[in-house]
């Protein structure tokens, strides 16, 4: 499909941080039936197993940047407590109402806190974490905006970097459009889940994403559904 050869650079819905109110609710509610039955989760969870399985510290310090409603991180502290794994789970988004939302969602997990944060500000960029978790975060980014963040967080992470994003392929454009037409109430996934995918990643982009920033030690697979698990490796 030609519109699809490259990354589009429309802005979504979702990119407006003043978004509040009910519509943002039923799209969040929404995201979070998208990545349960999509595999969005299990795409964070294999790669913390697999850093787990180098590496045994004795407590883990995990953000989830761009956490949105917090369903990644109440999947990873569900993860950690069957693994009898010890972590503090931090979530940034710089959207107020969602923080709020997320505060609510996750008040069961005492592991997990919220924050409000610019990503690319000076202040944050000066917080450390064992690993940093980037799950459908990184395709609301220009290629020069994303060399630089690859960047910044390679430096803030101690072990290693989890990027779960889309791959930009026709199939998935076209059943995420016509799915989200049939099914959903929220007028924000209907407009904005097929932009994801056209804003979003094929392989060979991916890798000069990350070999322009920097980074040596990478893995980059492709995951069920049209997902691509990128993990930035520090050791």
């Amino acid at each position: 499909m030609h519109m699809l050869r490259q990354r589009s650079n429309e802005l979504e819905l979702m990119d407006d941080l003043t978004l509040s109110g009910e519509e943002l609710r039923q799209n969040l509610r929404e995201l979070e039936v998208i990545n349960n039955w999509l595999g969005g989760h299990k795409v964070v969870l294999s790669a913390l197993d697999s850093l787990l399985a180098e590496h045994q510290p004795e407590r883990l310090r995990i953000a989830d940047i761009g956490c949105g409603g917090g369903d990644t991180l109440r999947s990873i502290a569900r993860w950690a407590r069957s693994k009898r794994v010890p972590v503090a789970l931090v979530g940034v988004d710089a959207n107020d109402f969602m923080v709020q939302y997320a505060r609510r969602h996750c008040s069961a997990y005492p592991e997990i806190t919220i924050e409000q944060q610019d990503v690319f500000s000076k202040e944050y960029s000066l917080q450390r974490y064992d690993v940093i978790v980037c799950s459908l975060f990184c395709h609301h980014f220009t290629d020069a905006q994303l060399v630089q963040m690859f960047r910044q967080l390679y430096g803030q992470a101690r072990l290693g970097v989890i990027i779960n994003d889309l791959h930009r392929h026709w199939l998935a454009y076209y059943s995420i459009k016509y799915i989200t037409a049939a099914f959903s109430k929220s007028d924000l996934v209907r407009n904005d889940a097929p932009l994801s995918v056209w804003r979003a990643f094929r392989r060979q982009e991916l890798v000069q994403l990350v070999q322009q920033a920097g980074v040596a030690k990478y893995r980059l697979r492709w995951m069920w559904a049209f997902r691509w698990q990128l993990l930035l490796q520090k050791i």
